[in-house]
């Protein structure tokens, strides 16, 4: 009788990296799968319709509120709608980037990171993908909100130098509080709970000055409007699009978000490490 050799069980694919994981670079590796994430997160986007559409229907609906109800006793030197347009802006931005922390704490509740952590992935991508989305999806939404503001009399003067600045400044500002919402997206236990900030972030701009000047306030609550951060950056961006004194206010929202969003990440990158390897 010929002995039958039986050849020893080959290792399971999913244990064997494959050549390309294996051979691919740290930097081609976090940004494939940053992409990989982006995408899946825009996706996610587009199915929650629902809350897309509440992310440019709350600030429209604000908007037009303050135009034709309480514009005409609001005395701003200028025409009001002109005045309250990039406060509006910033509402809607802050809302939909205070959103981001819903959707990682949505992932960790289901245990999806944890399906994520089984794969050759880097882990960071996942934050990032959230994060960008949130950037894209609240781009989206301001273009829709100054459409509006545009078809009942916006008239900015800003050239296109002007609106670069103007965007850059938002973005910046769309980057911190979506950092800063992962962060507490980690800490939340619910998704929930994790929409809460949105809910707290989306009366901040009420004290400022991105519906009165501030200078109409009680003393106490101007002195709190004038040194938040949300005061120079509505001042800089209302500056650069309708051509109202600017000063220091870029300079002084620069570095106001740039270390928030530097502040947050290094948080977000320690929460996530912790939550996970818990």
């Amino acid at each position: 009788m010929t002995a039958t050799t039986i050849a020893p069980p080959s290792t399971p694919p999913s244990d064997r990296p494959t050549p390309a994981v294996a051979s691919r670079s740290p930097l081609r590796g976090a940004v494939t799968d940053s992409s990989a994430m982006i995408g899946r997160s825009l996706r996610h986007t587009t199915r929650a319709v629902d809350a897309l559409i509440l992310s440019v229907v709350l600030p429209v609906m604000l908007m037009l509120l303050f135009v034709y109800v309480f514009g005409g006793a609001i005395d701003t030197g200028s025409a009001y709608i002109d005045y309250v347009v990039p406060g509006i802006i910033i509402l809607c931005a802050g809302y939909g980037a205070a959103e981001t922390g819903v959707g990682v704490c949505h992932d960790l509740v289901n245990r999806i990171i944890d399906r994520f952590r089984t794969l050759p992935i880097v882990a960071s991508s996942v934050l990032i993908g959230h994060v960008t989305a949130s950037v894209v999806r609240n781009l989206v939404s301001t273009v829709v909100v100054v459409g509006v503001a545009f078809a009942i009399g916006f008239r900015p003067s800003a050239g296109v130098v002007e609106w670069l600045a103007a965007i850059g400044l938002i973005l910046l500002f769309v980057l911190a509080i979506s950092w800063v919402s992962v962060c507490f997206g980690l800490v939340a236990k619910t998704p929930e709970a994790a929409s809460g900030f949105a809910f707290f972030l989306l009366f901040l701009p009420y004290v400022s000055s991105a519906f009165v000047p501030t200078d109409t306030m009680p003393a106490p609550l101007q002195a709190v409007a004038d040194h938040q951060p949300i005061t120079p950056l509505i001042e800089a961006i209302r500056g650069l699009l309708t051509g109202t004194p600017i000063g220091s206010s870029a300079g002084v929202a620069v570095a106001w978000f740039a270390s928030i969003t530097l502040a947050a990440f290094g948080g977000a990158a320690l929460l996530f490490r912790r939550r996970t390897l818990s």
